[in-house]
């Protein structure tokens, strides 16, 4: 046993790239767009981790992913930025475009490849398909020495044909080859057969670096990317809560805490700063709306929690009795609460920074006024609350080129004899205030929704509608997310806020979801 250990403990520890998708593939979960101000805010989040590539956008989709990815560029420093394109000449062209001002670029060419999308979709043989993408890398390694080729849906690909699709685009340039498991269908057992088998195959692989991009369809994502690393693979694509696609892609979080955690067995880790890893999903988690369970790994409210009296009692005596991992090592504050209507504000800036946030001179100023507000109404203010205090300064980015975002001002609420509500909803926008009255709702969260449909002016219907504690205590600030479709494009949005006062954060989640869909419609009109 002890020679054992010596043994693993004596092999060399790989270093795994980490290539995070949250600002193209993740945005693509439905009602998780995000405007220039808040993917710049996801890039900076993504740099403090320390993510080695940072696929910023899919720039020819439209002038606003182009812009985004070109601004993106310009900013990040220390990590590589990348853009997707398809083995198409004018997708590749607009890549470059985008981030040749970078400082570290990529494109990442793509072409589906499995027998179902050569038939269905591209109506293609495999020898199209194999020159379509040597034409592709080779006009992208023409902008950039740093080009990656994406076999769509490799891991239903006949095996001697992706085998051959590989070495071809690794002859043409491709300097990093990702075996995408697209639908999330595969398994760990297939997923390694599958990479050892092109190592064993591919005569040129030791040319480029193997990467993976795992779906969660059946919720092995993170165990298929750990799979492919023990088979030999160097590069793991994932996104920040596991956003994506469908059920979404694997998310940054396990997997790299499951590497270093069990750096024993995988004997790879990566560069990532794992302490950022709470603070990098709370900005996710804002600038999205979507917000994550209780009980998700890593970065869940609950994952270092412990009501179990068994398990309370061994934490204490030794907390590695139930915790493989500290809640530090991943960004969580030992100490919850910190301040109270006392505390000054250094205090709020010190806690707002352990927190991982940054925040300008004029945005601390507006949070310490709003800090003092809250504690004059709760006794104790706990870093939930604070993060939520943190969220609204930082929530109020514009788009350039769109209309201004409606801004919450006050509502009033009046019950009739019959119990009826009337709800008097105030906003404003360009400094402009409009009021609306709404006396006709069935109770007071239904005539707040009609009363800012008619003074945003969209056709919205409500879907879901979900109220909880930001912290303990009866004088906990409420959270309220909404998800409402806009009729118009059938697209899902999503509208969090937080208040003392739940209908005050319900009117404003309403407003936030309105500012969503009114960017997104800005964004299409560009």
């Amino acid at each position: 046993m002890t020679s054992e250990n010596n043994n693993a403990a004596e092999q060399p520890v790989r270093n795994i790239l980490i290539f995070d998708t949250t600002l193209r593939d993740g945005e693509q979960s439905p009602g998780a767009s995000m405007n220039l101000d808040e993917k710049l805010q996801v890039a900076q989040a993504l740099v403090d981790l320390k993510v080695d590539i940072i696929e910023a956008g899919f720039p020819i989709a439209s002038p606003g992913d182009f812009e985004a990815v070109r601004e993106i560029s310009r900013h990040v420093k220390g990590s590589t930025v990348c853009g997707l394109a398809r083995c198409v000449d004018a997708d590749i062209d607009a890549a470059w475009g985008s981030l040749k001002e970078a400082e570290s670029p990529r494109i990442h060419v793509f072409l589906a490849t499995s027998k179902i999308h050569r038939s269905f979709k591209l109506r293609m043989s495999q020898e199209e398909i194999i020159e379509r993408a040597v034409v592709g890398v080779k006009r992208a390694k023409g902008y950039c020495d740093d080009v990656e080729f994406s076999p769509e849906d490799a891991c239903r690909t006949e095996i001697d044909f992706l085998c051959r699709v590989v070495e071809a685009a690794i002859d043409a340039g491709a300097t990093t080859v990702n075996i995408p498991d697209t639908v999330g269908y595969t398994t760990p057992a297939e997923m390694t057969t599958r990479i050892q088998t092109l190592f064993n195959r591919v005569p040129n692989i030791d040319k480029a670096v193997v990467s993976t991009h795992c779906h969660n369809d059946l919720g092995m994502a993170v165990a298929n990317s750990l799979a492919a690393v023990v088979a030999g693979a160097g590069q793991i694509e994932v996104a920040i809560n596991g956003l994506g696609e469908r059920a979404g892609n694997c998310p940054l979080e396990e997997v790299v805490m499951a590497l270093r955690t069990r750096r024993d067995f995988f004997h790879a880790d990566t560069r990532i700063v794992s302490q950022r890893l709470v603070p990098a999903s709370r900005v996710v988690t804002k600038v999205t709306g979507l917000m994550i369970p209780r009980n998700k790994a890593v970065v869940g409210r609950n994952a270092f929690a412990h009501e179990s009296g068994v398990h309370q009692d061994g934490v204490l005596k030794e907390r590695s009795t139930y915790e493989i991992m500290t809640p530090e090592s991943v960004g969580f504050v030992k100490n919850d609460l910190v301040l109270g209507k006392h505390s000054g504000r250094a205090a709020l800036a010190d806690r707002i920074k352990s927190l991982g946030f940054e925040l300008t001179k004029e945005q601390l100023d507006e949070a310490f006024a709003e800090f003092k507000r809250l504690a004059d109404l709760k006794k104790d203010v706990f870093d939930a609350d604070i993060v939520a205090i943190v969220d609204r300064q930082t929530s109020s980015g514009r788009l350039t080129g769109a209309a201004a975002d409606w801004k919450y001002e006050s509502y009033e609420l009046t019950r009739s004899a019959q119990g009826k509500a009337t709800v008097t909803a105030k906003l404003s926008q360009n400094g402009v205030e409009k009021t609306a009255v709404v006396s006709d709702g069935d109770g007071p969260v239904h005539s707040m929704f009609w009363a800012v449909q008619q003074i945003v002016g969209l056709h919205i219907r409500l879907e879901e509608y979900k109220v909880e504690a930001v912290s303990g205590g009866s004088d906990a600030q409420g959270e309220v997310v909404v998800r409402v479709k806009d009729v118009d494009s059938n697209v899902d949005y999503r509208g969090r806020a937080t208040s003392t006062d739940v209908l005050e954060a319900t009117l404003m989640a309403f407003v936030d979801a309105s500012n969503r869909i009114q960017r997104a419609n800005e964004k299409k009109s560009q």
